[in-house]
């Protein structure tokens, strides 16, 4: 599978393209910064210079051109409401309709628990963030793309274990970003995981048997 990664150096992208490419994928990593262009090469992925804001669709679909899914892991991390409505909201706009236009069919969002906004401790930002996200996912579900909607819960940096709970309702949890790119990287490689959103926390199930058993489901 050709993957094309938009937000490929971030927490999850940069775990997702080694696990992508040791079972024979090829990575594409589009990244707007130099340093950001080591870390996707650092990762097995072959760096693209892009930019949600800046790129038109049509520049957005020609970099797509030729890849079998799109992974859509990019987010302005805190560096205001403004970006967060460019890149987390309209950002994933334009690269649906990119990917579409260039003929991508499967497209993975990488998306937020709602029950994030749990204890009111995100401040406005974080709610902004939340509904921003959510309009997304709106938008992602309304086209004709081959779409899965992941939702992880509250993102560790720690490493993961290879075991969560995975399902369309779950109970609101943690879970390790190195559980997320695995099971984004097994979902990706079960095809009748599609057109569903899936919330995902630690757990006691093994990555590729949760993807394996959704999609059977």
């Amino acid at each position: 599978m050709k993957v094309f990664q938009i937000g490929a150096a971030g927490g999850v992208g940069r775990r997702l393209a080694p696990l992508l490419t040791a079972r024979g994928d090829s990575v594409t990593g589009m990244h707007r910064g130099p340093a950001q262009g080591e870390t996707v090469r650092e990762a097995g992925g072959t760096p693209v210079i892009g930019d949600l804001i800046a790129d038109s669709v049509d520049v957005l679909a020609q970099k797509m051109r030729g890849h079998d899914a799109v992974v859509f892991s990019a987010g302005a991390h805190g560096t205001g409401t403004d970006k967060t409505t460019l890149i987390d909201g309209k950002g994933l706009e334009k690269a649906a309709d990119a990917a579409a236009l260039a003929g991508v069919p499967r497209f993975v969002l990488v998306s937020v628990f709602p029950d994030a906004l749990r204890g009111g401790e995100g401040g406005k930002g974080f709610e902004h963030y939340v509904k921003v996200k959510k309009t997304a996912d709106v938008y992602l579900t309304r086209t004709a793309l081959d779409w899965l909607i992941v939702r992880p819960g509250t993102l560790l940096d720690t490493p993961g274990s290879g075991m969560v709970t995975a399902g369309p309702a779950v109970e609101y949890g943690d879970v390790h970003r190195d559980d997320v790119a695995a099971f984004i990287g097994a979902a990706l490689h079960e095809p009748a995981l599609n057109r569903v959103i899936i919330e995902l926390t630690s757990g006691g199930t093994p990555v590729a048997d949760a993807a394996a058993q959704l999609a059977a489901a």
